[in-house]
C-alpha cells in the first residue's frame, strides 16, 4: 500500500495540474488594453443602423396611415432614419477608435512605469525572459 506522505504529494500534485488546466482554459472577456472587440464594434454599429431605418419608417408609415397617403412619407423617414443611422454609426466609432487610443495609451504608460520601478537586470526582454541581454 502506498504510504501517507506519497499519497498526498499525488493529490497535491493532481490539484496543481486541475489548477492549471483550468486557469489554461479560462479565456479574458477583453483583451489585456481593454480594447474592444471586432464583433461588439459590428454588431453595435448594425443595430444602430436598423434602429435608424425602423424607427424613420415606423414614424413615415404612421403619418401615412394617419392622411390616408401613398406611401411617401415612409420612404422619405425611412431614407431620413437610414442617414440617421449613418450618422451614430459613424459617431459610435469614432468614439471606440478614442477608447481603443486611450487605452492603449495606457498600457504603454503601465509598461513603462513597470519597467522603470525594476533594476535594469531584473527586466524582461522581448521573449519575456528575464535577465540581461546579452
Amino acid at each position: 500500500m502506498a504510504e501517507p506522505h506519497k499519497r498526498r504529494a499525488s493529490s497535491d500534485d493532481l490539484a496543481e495540474r486541475i489548477a492549471a488546466a483550468q486557469a489554461a482554459r479560462r479565456k479574458p472577456a477583453r483583451n489585456r488594453t481593454g480594447a474592444v472587440r471586432g464583433w461588439e464594434i459590428a454588431f453595435r454599429m448594425v443595430i444602430e443602423l436598423i434602429v435608424g431605418i425602423a424607427i424613420g419608417g415606423g414614424f413615415g408609415y404612421g403619418i401615412d396611415w394617419l392622411f390616408g397617403s401613398l406611401p411617401v412619407f415612409t420612404l422619405i423617414f425611412g431614407l431620413l432614419g437610414f442617414a440617421a443611422g449613418v450618422r451614430v454609426m459613424l459617431r459610435s466609432a469614432e468614439e471606440v477608435s478614442r477608447h481603443n487610443r486611450a487605452a492603449e495609451a495606457r498600457e504603454a504608460d503601465n509598461e513603462a512605469s513597470e519597467g522603470a520601478d525594476r533594476p535594469r537586470d531584473m527586466r524582461q526582454d522581448e521573449r519575456g525572459e528575464r535577465g540581461i541581454r546579452r
